[in-house]
């Protein structure tokens, strides 16, 4: 338990940097502001606040149906972790969080730190979106492989000490029957030690994945309320209410198998769900203030968007898909892993449409 309390702090003080890298990057940024956008229809103060107040009704509540539905499985027995239809669904959404950080994020990173506002030196010199995207990607190996190794080193502890009571009976002549039963609490020690494991790898997986999708979603939801442009934001607010509910039940599936209590699962549903709303209110607090195309909001914006999409690849790939192909549920079931696989590339598909628009 100490080992999951270290896991949630550290997870919690990497929230709040991301808060406060957010807010620094929402400093006035009038200043050395590039080229204004000309003026056309689709610019209006008016009907754009309309769409945001919109907008936060929607996503809000499409992150919630998202997130929370998994969470109810006890109601829909089909959706247990243990049925096909959880892992078909999950699968699905595992493809829509690959292409948020493929056909999103990536691109988002791209325009920004590739942008005419910045300097050519370094800038366009040097593909800065994909090295912070790689360098995200193995910070969050190594997170994900410390903190396993850590829980499994302090757990070997109690191992050992079993393994030198099987020695010692050995050593004493023991009857064959004493052997057997500490041969039997041993097994039922490194039982007892994997399926803790699992459920710590669950947690860690959960709360990386929940940490790259809000980064993400406090920069778009920026992005949209600082916008006037109408035009934009129509398009944005189906996008991100299609992103934001298949997103948020990928995240919510990793949330029950994490088998958090009732606190910690409402902690993390409200983040996800709020993250994006409350940057839309943030955007629109700092509209005057706060330029999309300001080389400090390009360079912050742009870092933020490379760090999530190496994050969220990662996790999509490894801790994600990889782990559920390569598990016995699907390696067992070829037909379980066709229609999966159907319901990767249907999510991809589906997310990576969804770029024509946002």
């Amino acid at each position: 338990m100490a080992s999951f309390q270290k896991l949630h702090g550290f997870s919690s003080q990497f929230l709040l940097l991301v808060i406060v890298l957010m807010f620094l990057s929402t400093v006035p940024l009038a200043l050395g502001q590039c080229e204004e956008e000309t003026e056309n229809s689709c610019h209006n103060k008016a009907e754009a606040t309309k769409l945001k107040l919109i907008a936060i009704a929607a996503i809000l509540l499409t992150s919630m149906i998202g997130v929370c539905a998994p969470l109810f499985s006890k109601l829909i027995q089909a959706l247990q972790p243990d049925r096909n239809l959880f892992i078909v669904i999950k699968a699905f959404a595992s493809g829509v969080i690959l292409a948020t950080g493929y056909m999103h994020v990536l691109p988002d990173s791209f325009n920004d730190l590739m942008s005419e506002c910045l300097p050519e030196n370094p800038w366009r010199k040097f593909p800065f979106t994909t090295f912070v995207a790689m360098l995200s990607a193995i910070l969050t190996l190594m997170v994900d492989s410390f903190a396993m190794s850590t829980y499994k080193k302090h757990c070997s502890k109690g191992l050992v000490a079993d393994g030198g009571d099987v020695a010692g009976s050995l050593e004493n002549g023991n009857s064959q029957i004493q052997n057997l039963g500490h041969g039997h609490a041993h097994v039922s020690a490194f039982e007892k030690n994997d399926v803790a494991s699992q459920l710590l790898r669950h947690r860690v997986i959960a709360q990386i994945l929940e940490l790259g999708i809000i980064v993400h979603s406090v920069v778009i939801g920026l992005a949209m309320g600082a916008s006037d442009n109408q035009c934009t934001i129509k398009s944005l607010i189906a996008a991100l209410c299609f992103h934001q509910m298949f997103e948020g039940m990928g995240l919510g599936g990793c949330i029950l198998q994490a088998e958090y209590k009732f606190k910690m699962k409402a902690i993390m549903v409200f983040f996800f769900s709020a993250t994006t709303p409350l940057g839309i209110v943030l955007g629109m607090l700092l509209e005057k203030v706060y330029s999309e195309t300001s080389p400090t909001a390009l360079i912050v914006v742009g870092l933020l968007n490379a760090c999530s999409a190496g994050l969220l690849n990662y996790m999509a790939l490894v801790d994600l898909l990889a782990a559920d192909f390569m598990g016995p549920k699907l390696q067992t079931n070829m037909k379980l892993q066709g229609w999966s696989y159907v319901a990767v590339l249907l999510g991809a598909g589906l997310m990576s449409l969804m770029a024509k628009w946002a």
